[in-house]
């Protein structure tokens, strides 16, 4: 594991909530926005009050996997992705379930301020997605920790999770909290969104592979192994960029919407180094590249329909 700089409670908290995983958990609601943005119907309010939620989710999602998996062992020294805060010994797991309880609390409070944003007092749509955000506060938190069970992240569901929170739910919940209203053509940006951001996960799976399948952590990367994940990895780029060139040519959208390819590159680059490498600083480095493109390509989208 990478070496720790410096052991101070401020510094063991900004790893643990690792703030470099922001921007990916952004992504789906700035796409949402932007498809709202063309639908005439943005609230401002309704975005800044998404990312701040969207923001706490990931941040309770990322507390609760160093705080799961310290407990289950899958944090071992012979880990190659970056060190964690509780297996360090940074923080002891009870300050960690504290933390993890504070950060849940306010991303419940966001999320109401989100609903009454968006809603005013239609009760039952504020329900309905009262309801969704319980959800997604449980699979932040069970993602690595598990209740009464193994953890998800741990039997392989990981990759369906991903696809569903940062991709469908994501882009297409933010989509109607503007718009109150749903229609086909979004599905196909927010899959896209979805199907990158599981991308994401599936570089950071390949690289910590042989740590994970050691400790009993059957991602679905160790149940493919290296080279089916990798192949895997090509089937979801290559649907990603499928399903956008439909919705482009569907829309239409003008040339300025047509720049999100400019993302295949970076895309293709770090998927043929996962490859080539079995380096886990490179595959981090590879990790990153993949997360800011999956930004990338929702800032880009979003801005071309916005001049639409």
């Amino acid at each position: 594991m990478e070496q720790l700089v410096k052991r101070s409670p401020h510094n063991a908290w900004v790893l643990a909530a690792r703030p470099r995983t922001l921007p990916l958990s952004c992504a789906s609601i700035l796409l949402g926005s932007g498809l709202a943005v063309h639908a005439q119907a943005f609230n401002p309010g309704v975005l800044l009050l998404a990312l701040l939620t969207a923001m706490a989710l990931q941040v309770l999602s990322n507390l609760a996997n160093d705080y799961g998996d310290a407990a289950s062992g899958a944090d071992d020294e012979k880990r190659t992705g970056p060190a964690r805060a509780v297996s360090s010994g940074l923080l002891t797991p009870k300050t960690m379930r504290g933390g993890m309880l504070i950060v849940a609390t306010v991303a419940a409070l966001l999320g109401l301020l989100l609903l009454v944003a968006a809603f005013g007092n239609q009760w039952g749509q504020i329900l309905v997605f009262i309801l969704l955000g319980a959800a997604a506060l449980l699979a932040a938190v069970t993602y690595t920790v598990g209740l009464g069970g193994a953890p998800y992240g741990y039997r392989g569901l990981g990759d369906i999770s991903v696809f569903m929170f940062f991709g469908l739910l994501g882009v297409l919940g933010t989509y109607y909290l503007h718009t109150h209203q749903l229609n086909w053509l979004p599905f196909l940006p927010a899959a896209t969104c979805g199907l990158l951001a599981t991308a994401v996960l599936n570089v950071n799976n390949v690289r910590d592979i042989e740590s994970d399948a050691r400790c009993d952590k059957i991602t679905l990367a160790v149940r493919l192994g290296r080279e089916g994940a990798i192949t895997y990895h090509w089937a979801l780029l290559g649907l990603a960029l499928l399903l956008t060139l439909i919705y482009l040519v569907a829309l239409p959208v003008p040339l300025l919407g047509w720049s999100c390819l400019l993302v295949a590159k970076p895309l293709t680059d770090a998927a043929r180094t996962l490859r080539h490498t079995h380096d886990g600083k490179v595959l981090t480095n590879m990790l990153k590249k993949t997360a800011v493109s999956t930004l990338l390509y929702s800032v880009l989208l979003s801005i071309g329909l916005a001049f639409f």
